[in-house]
């Protein structure tokens, strides 16, 4: 006898992709809760810089894991990931569809897999790493953990000194850690996933003109009051796209139009990064739409498709 795994929808892609629209889309033919997946739609300091749904989007299906977290506490994969783990238990027990939306990939790969149970680093260890330069970590990664610094693109500093600290204070690779995840719900679930691809150039375009609209719609005062708080300038909601630009611009370092271009540009680039992202990383067999699912031009058969894998 076939076993039974409960199911779960979900819709990744690039900011500006229509994941939203289409999750509405789908929660409301397949009786679904929509849960965020977004690194900053989670923070509550954040609701027109990050895009988070509109009153009438919030209204129009169930949704969770927005604007939950301060902005003074940090939200990393594995916090997100076992606050969703919370909200997909919920959806299950309550007969709904559990439907993840957002375009930060390492959230997703966190849920669906587990996470790496690397113990504490030494902090006498992690200072001492932090406290040098990329091209010094890269150069002792080499003789340390090869693999990793074959891997690992030298000037990626974070990602560098993580493996290094990581080696050093663990006596194992970070690889040896990552092949022992935990946690993960990925073999517990009928997984029904689908990746919003759309045309680069049409995304970029669309990028550039929601971040016109964030400007003129509240984006300056969101970030005016996120100034007001003094927080942690290294805290991710501080970092998140268009603060750093609009907080530049507050402090008169740059003019309206300055700001606005490198907002938009920021964008851009980010949205090329999760592009490029989603493109590779996930698994070969999870579908790809190339087009934007709007009413009437590819809503419904991404839905289709979303609902022939549940």
């Amino acid at each position: 006898m076939a076993k039974f795994y409960p199911p779960l929808a979900l819709i990744a892609g690039p900011t500006a992709s229509g994941k939203s629209a289409l999750a509405i889309l789908l929660a409301q033919e397949a009786n679904g809760v929509i849960i965020n997946a977004d690194s900053a739609q989670i923070y509550s300091d954040l609701d027109v810089v990050a895009a988070r749904p509109s009153p009438d989007e919030l209204a129009a299906a169930p949704h969770r894991l927005y604007g939950v977290r301060d902005g003074a506490r940090p939200c990393s994969a594995a916090d997100w990931a076992a606050l969703a783990r919370v909200e997909v238990d919920e959806a299950h027990e309550k007969g709904l569809l559990p439907i993840l939306v957002g375009g930060t990939g390492l959230y997703l790969r966190t849920l669906l897999e587990g996470i790496a149970p690397v113990p504490d680093i030494d902090p006498d260890i992690r200072a001492s790493i932090r406290s040098r330069d990329a091209a010094a970590n890269h150069a002792d990664l080499a003789k340390e953990d090869p693999d990793a610094a074959r891997r690992l693109h030298p000037g990626d500093s974070l990602r560098v000194a993580r493996a290094l600290e990581v080696v050093r204070s663990t006596g194992k690779p970070l690889s040896y850690w990552q092949a022992h995840k935990e946690g993960g719900i990925g073999d517990k679930v009928g997984l029904s996933p689908l990746i919003l691809l759309p045309p680069r150039e049409e995304l970029f375009e669309l990028c550039d003109r929601r971040f016109e609209c964030m400007v003129e719609e509240g984006a300056l005062d969101e970030v005016e009051a996120l100034l007001a708080r003094h927080l942690d300038p290294s805290l991710p909601v501080m970092r998140a796209i268009g603060v750093p630009e609009i907080a530049a611009y507050l402090a008169g370092e740059t003019s309206r139009e300055e700001m606005i271009a490198a907002g938009q540009l920021s964008t851009r680039q980010y949205a090329k990064r999760q592009y490029t992202w989603f493109r590779r990383q996930p698994p070969g067999d999870w579908p790809r739409f190339e087009h934007f699912p709007r009413p009437g031009e590819g809503a419904e058969e991404a839905v289709a498709l979303l609902r022939s894998g549940l």
